[in-house]
């Protein structure tokens, strides 16, 4: 690439004026000795060389593998500036294009704006973003980047190396030995030949263990309402729902990520439902387990054993009374800290930025490119319900299904080529998604995530009469080949479907099934099937009032009077346990399920 340099030539004769000179020349490098001094003919002749380099700057503010830096550097500047203090990154970042980081260095709020708009791409060598404030990066035009791939199998490995280190007590033992004692007794382990390892969440790390699992002559089950049938029978691992897959597991392992739905899953109530003398392997997210819910287990024999890689503070505290636990086994997240796996995530990381800054869009990018003011602005009302519409499809599959084919059916006056439903389409991917999966989806990377996941989707425009003014009149979203813990979802051609409109510019739940309803999509919603009499509102808005939940919605949906109806009711809380099981026992009640939003 070729430099641009800048002399200014300044020359003085004993007697003149000075007078400068500034000319600007291309060459592929800068070559001093092209220009001679000639004392002949000045008194004094000063040179004052600007070098311009057109180049990006890369500021990589962790360790980073030589690999990756060697292709930064042929593409960039590259600053390797590490341990910075904020205050310190903030200061440079105004003369970075693309900053690289690891899960150590914070990207707030107050990086992107002291950037002055100049930083373009924000790169996390791993999977976890939590330390980029993606929002701020959202606003301020900068696209961030991960490295989703490269950590799958040391991730894998590391989880079976803790599965069979805790199944023999070698970490115990081995601490034993070196503190000079000799307790063979006290450290008889179980066999792994013929044991039941329950995987929850049977992604790409999920598989890999399971096929690593089946090697030592496991038997595996899982627990993924995305993961498609035909995939898992071919590893040999059966797909159940998560009460079943808890409660029969002799082994459990976790690949879940840290979402607000898997926040703290894994509970009291949780582990009063597994099998006596169950152990457990996490080592995808902390904060997916209730830590001190997890020392309860421990103590009263629930949970035999647990080898953990993450926490929920990293690094823990010194008196943890889990990691300081005599059952445990604790590692400081090392699922990733293979030589190959920090390799491929660099190698995988400077691809990305490298790519980014060239103006191209990859498909690890984790936060939504800008849309045209005007789309956005136009399909603002409707982004909220294509997500809620997703995330109600998804909660309304039963368990051990596995979803493979999603099919979204706009409804408009207008024609598809005046429609722009990308936006819509990644926002209910993320909908169905998000239960189980870290991934911020966007336009970039909606169709890849979903084909990730094994899941189809197909998109249909329905053309009607009305105001093209109004860019949708209906949103559906219909899911094939599963069953539904909530039987009255499932339509006349045998699909989970649900279906919502934007009225006076709020979101609103209009028909479940073959059944019309008609709520707001706010807080979290209950759906009732139950005889269509009299005194069932009442029965239910009582149980509800006793639990101080407020109800912020209720319809009533049938299709022949006296026969069946669809009670929707709208709640600001969350129902208790206790109270979901007393609607469940009203006795007019067929079925009924809490879905949350």
């Amino acid at each position: 690439m070729a430099v641009t340099y800048s002399w200014n030539f300044l020359s003085h004769a004993s007697t003149s004026t000075p007078s400068n000179v500034r000319c600007k020349i291309s060459l592929p490098s800068f070559s001093p000795h092209l220009f001679r001094y000639d004392k002949r003919h000045a008194k004094r002749f000063a040179i004052a060389v600007t070098m311009v380099d057109t180049r990006p700057t890369v500021l990589v503010s962790e360790k980073l593998e030589e690999a990756g830096l060697e292709l930064l550097r042929r593409f960039s500047n590259v600053d390797c500036s590490y341990n910075l203090s904020p205050e310190e990154l903030c200061t440079k970042i105004s003369l970075c294009d693309a900053l690289i980081v690891r899960s150590g260095t914070k990207v707030t709020r107050e990086v992107f704006e002291r950037s002055g708009g100049r930083l373009k791409v924000v790169g996390r060598a791993g999977v976890g973003i939590d330390n980029v404030d993606l929002s701020a990066a959202t606003e301020h035009g900068c696209l961030v980047v991960n490295a989703p791939t490269a950590n799958t199998l040391a991730a894998a490995e590391h989880g079976i190396a803790l599965l069979t280190v805790m199944a023999r007590n070698i970490a115990q033992a081995d601490a034993s030995v070196k503190s000079g004692k000799w307790q063979r007794s006290k450290y008889v382990g179980v066999s792994l030949v013929g044991k039941t390892l329950a995987i929850i969440g049977f992604g790409k790390v999920g598989s890999e263990v399971a096929r690593r699992a089946k090697g030592l002559c496991m038997h595996v089950i899982a627990y993924d309402p995305y993961a498609p049938a035909e995939r898992a029978h071919a590893i040999g691992v059966e797909l159940l729902t998560f009460d079943e897959a808890i409660s029969t597991a002799d082994f459990i392992s976790l690949h879940l990520p840290l979402t607000p739905a898997t926040s703290k899953m894994f509970n009291d109530e949780t582990f009063s439902n597994m099998k006596r003398g169950v152990r457990i392997v996490s080592v995808a997210c902390g904060g997916v387990i209730d830590e001190d819910a997890l020392v309860r287990a421990l103590d009263s024999g629930i949970v035999a054993q647990a080898a953990l890689d993450v926490f929920i503070e990293e690094p823990p505290r010194r008196d943890s009374k889990l990691v300081l636990h005599e059952k445990v086994i604790a590692t400081p997240h090392l699922g990733a800290s293979t030589l190959e796996a920090q390799e491929g995530a660099a190698i995988e990381i400077a691809e990305a930025v490298i790519e980014a800054l060239k103006g191209e869009l990859a498909s690890s990018a984790v936060n939504a490119p800008m849309v045209p003011v005007e789309v956005l602005s136009e399909l603002a009302p409707y982004v909220g319900l294509a997500e809620k519409l997703g995330k109600l499809a998804v909660q309304l599959v039963a368990g051990g299904s596995g979803i493979s084919s999603v099919k979204v059916t706009y409804t408009s006056a207008r024609t598809s080529s005046d429609l722009d439903t990308r936006l819509l389409r990644a926002m209910i991917t993320n909908g169905l998604l998000e239960p189980i999966s870290s991934v911020f989806v966007n336009l970039v990377n909606a169709d890849f995530t979903a084909k990730q996941r094994g899941l189809r989707i197909t998109e249909e425009h329905v053309l009607v009469d009305g105001s093209p003014e109004n860019p949708l009149e209906f949103i559906q979203v219909q899911i094939a080949n599963v069953e539904s813990k909530f039987a009255s979802a499932i339509c006349d051609s045998g699909e989970i479907k649900v279906e919502g409109k934007v009225k006076d510019g709020r979101p609103h739940f209009t028909k479940v099934g073959s059944f019309s309803v008609g709520v707001s999509l706010e807080g979290s919603i209950i759906l009732c099937r139950q005889v269509d009499q009299p005194g069932i509102i009442g029965d239910v808005g009582s149980i509800l009032g006793e639990e101080n939940v407020n109800v912020n919605f209720m319809s009533v949906g049938r299709i022949v009077a006296r026969k069946q109806a669809i009670m929707t009711i709208g709640v600001d809380e969350e129902p208790s346990k206790e109270a979901l099981k007393k609607i469940g026992e009203v006795p007019a009640i067929e079925e009924f399920a809490f879905l949350r939003l």
